[in-house]
Parts: structure tokens; sequence; C-alpha cells
């Protein structure tokens, strides 16, 4: 995460929870400056949830005068249970998520956001899955900005499911939207980003970047293989410098 340089402001950081649609209790990191925040952001991680490297995004955010809000996205299973999950479990997890329950989720935690550290604007954030998620919520009305980070803009075969629904519909009413995607990634083939593009360009203040060489996950974990430093780096000033 050290592309994501730090701003000036200090932070604090805890763990909290927030109520989906359905009452269920939703594992959340908030983090905050000390001072008076400027806006907010809503997280959501990759399939791998919460964990050090989300408290440590979510504190760096922070840092730059944003109160920020990450949401656990498998909250059916219980915590003790969730850092046993191999990726195989997680996917096999998605098919049967509720997208009215996610959203709702997420909506709920801009909500903490606005009661709690008093902004008036949020913005969603997501990686991956919650790329995906995140596109989703660009079209729900409840956020000012979004940011996919390599989100899937068609739902994988293998992740469908009855209540899992397909993002582009949704763009047609949805925020000014940035995605960061990578030119190798086979999750977003360019058949795909070309129906994005699409789509997005009828969304005034959108944009569709590519980094050609990049991979799925060149941005927020720097353990990965595809991390790309340069390509994080310059994806982060883009982040920063459109969520104002």
């Amino acid at each position: 995460m050290a592309e994501l340089i730090e701003g000036s402001e200090e932070v604090e950081v805890g763990r909290t929870a927030v109520r989906a649609p359905d009452d269920t209790a939703v594992d959340v990191i908030h983090a905050r400056p000390l001072g008076m925040p400027r806006r907010g952001i809503v997280v959501h991680p990759d399939i791998f949830g919460l964990r050090p490297l989300f408290d440590d995004l979510a504190r760096r955010l922070a840092t730059h005068g944003h109160a920020v809000v990450v949401v656990e996205p498998f909250p059916g299973v219980p915590a003790d249970e969730r850092d046993g999950l191999t990726v195989e479990d997680r996917f096999a997890l998605v098919p049967g998520l509720d997208d009215d329950r996610a959203l709702g989720t997420l909506a709920a935690a801009a909500d903490l956001l606005v009661v709690e550290d008093g902004v008036a604007e949020v913005a969603i954030l997501g990686f991956c899955m919650g790329g995906l998620y995140a596109l989703k919520a660009a079209g729900t009305d409840r956020f000012d900005r979004a940011v996919s980070c390599y989100g899937m803009i068609r739902v994988p075969e293998a992740w469908r499911g009855p209540a899992v629904a397909e993002p582009l519909p949704g763009l047609v009413d949805a925020c000014p939207t940035l995605a960061i995607l990578g030119g190798v990634d086979h999750w977003t083939p360019s058949a795909d980003v070309d129906a994005l593009r699409a789509a997005l360009g009828a969304v005034p203040g959108s944009e569709v970047v590519v980094y050609p060489d990049a991979d799925h996950g060149f941005l927020h974990d720097p353990s990965r293989p595809a991390h790309r430093p340069d390509d994080a780096a310059d994806a982060w000033r883009r982040i920063l410098a459109f969520l104002g």
C-alpha cells in the first residue's frame, strides 16, 4: 500500500458494525481524521474481505481528510470462520450473495459517515469483487462518486446467482465514475472494457483508465505478484484527484 502516499492529517482507526437491510450486523473498519472530514468514502474490499491491509488503506485515505468505512463482504459467515476460508471457498459464496443486501449495507455505511462524521458527500471505492459492487453502487443514487478498481464488468459465469445482477444496466443513472483497469486482466476482457466505456460515455465526469501491461490486482496489495508499483502510484494519484 506504500504507493498510496500519506497526507498530513492525524487519524484514528477502529472497528465497529453497521446493520444490513435484514438487520444482520456487518463488521466494518472506520477511520477518520481528527479534524473535520472533507467527505466520506465507503470501501468494498476484494474477495478476501477485512484484514490488516484494509486497516492500513483506511488509515492512509483518512490522512487525506476523508472519513472511511470498509465493509466486510461476507457477513453471513461468522468472523471466527472467515479467516479459514480459501479463495475457492469465497468464490463459492458469491452466487449466494444478495445485491439488495450488499448494496443496502454499503448505503448503511454511507449513512454512518454522514451521521458520525458529518460529511455531506460520500464516494464508493472497490477492488476486484468490490470493484464490481462499486459499479453497481454507482447506479443506486446513494453515492456522489464511484471508483472501481479492476471490478468485473460482467458477472463471471461461476458467480451468477438469483440475486446477483449485472452492473452495466444500472450505469445509465450512475454518478461520476472512475474505472481503473489492467490491460492483461482476464477478468475484464477488451470487449467488456469497450462496453464499460460506452456506458460511462454518457455519464459526465467519468473516465476509464487502462494500464496496458497490468494484470488483475496490480494496485492495492503489494504482496501480489501482479503488483506494479509505478502503475499503482499513478493510479492512486488519479483516484485521490478524482475523489477530491
